[in-house]
């Protein structure tokens, strides 16, 4: 059947997609005091849910480098949307069933999960495959909806339960299933361009791993994620400590912000990219990163501590999706297997960057400024990274 839908309308797809991921990351977390509170679930449980989650995403980016490419985009996206839904549905049913609510969470968590994780690794190289004149550009604006999302499940949830009282918690989780449900619809009906032209074939596993260009970007996409929520999963905490707030304020003036200014620098990337370098803009970014981390590290002003972090969201904006777009140009037969692969560092990033930011303010009398001082070396070496890769690339031509 012939469709009118363009490439765009893939794109827009695409956009929606990254929405739906930043739902099943940020919308489950707002409802840990209440699953605690009905429930009766510890705290260790609770703590246990993101662990889960951000495990199975893991393990999923490892395991759709080997199947993506054999059932194909299409079927891969809309299975990805079909799991959060699924997901979702369980997670608003299953714990009223079972004898033990915690379990049932536990089954939710890990069949939504495996729809972010899946999310994760495809939409990228479907906006990267789609034949766009400034892929970088589309890459920045494509990153910039998980920033739009985070900040719109935080505020509608929020005015949500204000409204309607967090008990109805699962009214909002429909609405998150119907948003899922639809888009998984919307690419049923877009084009699809392939990642590779016909006749060709991304590396192999070997064969990419040979590639010294490679680690190189792995190593960037580690420090991406590392440089990004090193503070970001900090800012909440230094928002009540700092400032002296609750934490609903804390909150809004900590992660809110970081997401606003985040999306932001991606939409300012997205709009007027094909007039910037990337290798400049990122080396700029990571300069600037430095410096918003020096601001909260070494200054003792808690306003000035929070405006850093606004900054350091401001400074990471580009640095994942520069890391992909780094990636499609020094190895465009990398194919979905690099793809995967750079979204596993990139995930590692995500979790070990606030975990040695945290241990080593736990070694300096949970000095949380110490650590995140520490923890400048990410985008410091990410510095370093993106000129290697740069020049890598010039000797590879």
């Amino acid at each position: 059947m012939k469709t009118r839908l363009t490439y765009q309308h893939t794109i827009v797809a695409c956009f929606i997609a990254y929405i739906v991921q930043a739902i099943v990351n940020n919308f489950v977390p707002l409802l840990f005091l209440t699953f605690q509170n009905t429930y009766h679930i510890s705290l260790s449980q609770i703590t246990f849910l993101v662990t889960l989650n951000f495990g199975i995403q893991l393990l999923v980016d490892l395991a759709s480098a080997f199947f993506v490419d054999k059932i194909g985009y299409r079927a891969s996206m809309c299975l990805a949307h079909l799991f959060v839904a699924v997901g979702f549905f369980l997670l608003i049913t299953l714990p009223g069933l079972l004898p033990d609510p915690y379990f049932g969470i536990l089954l939710s968590v890990i069949v939504y999960a495996v729809g972010g994780g899946l999310l994760e690794v495809i939409v990228s190289p479907v906006v990267e495959a789609c034949p766009t004149e400034h892929k970088a550009s589309a890459m920045s604006l494509l990153h910039s909806f998980y920033c739009w999302g985070h900040v719109g499940v935080v505020l509608i949830s929020t005015v949500f339960f204000s409204l309607a009282g967090i008990e109805h918690w699962r009214i909002l989780a429909v609405l998150w299933i119907l948003i899922a449900l639809a888009n998984l619809l919307f690419f049923t009906l877009t084009p699809i361009a392939p990642l590779m032209d016909e006749g060709q074939s991304g590396l192999s596993l070997k064969k990419l791993l040979s590639q010294k260009v490679f680690w190189l970007l792995l190593l960037m996409m580690i420090c991406s994620g590392a440089s990004e929520q090193a503070v970001s999963q900090w800012t909440s905490v230094l928002a009540e400590k700092g400032l002296g707030v609750t934490k609903a304020v804390g909150d809004l003036a900590g992660p809110m912000s970081f997401a606003i200014f985040m999306g932001t620098s991606r939409a300012i990337y997205g709009k007027y990219g094909h007039k910037l370098d990337l290798d400049k803009f990122m080396s700029a970014s990571c300069i600037l990163c430095v410096a918003a981390y020096l601001l909260i590290a070494i200054v003792p002003n808690p306003v000035i501590n929070l405006f850093g972090c606004a900054v350091c969201g401001f400074s990471v904006g580009i640095l994942w999706p520069g890391s992909f777009s780094k990636a499609s140009a020094s190895l465009p037969s990398g194919g979905t297997l690099m793809f995967a692969l750079l979204a596993l560092g990139g995930d590692i990033g995500c979790a070990g960057g606030p975990t040695f930011a945290g241990l080593m303010a736990s070694a300096f009398g949970d000095n949380l400024q110490t650590g995140i001082l520490f923890a400048v070396i990410f985008p410091a070496g990410l510095l370093g990274l993106v000129r290697a890769v740069g020049k890598n690339k010039i000797q590879t031509k």
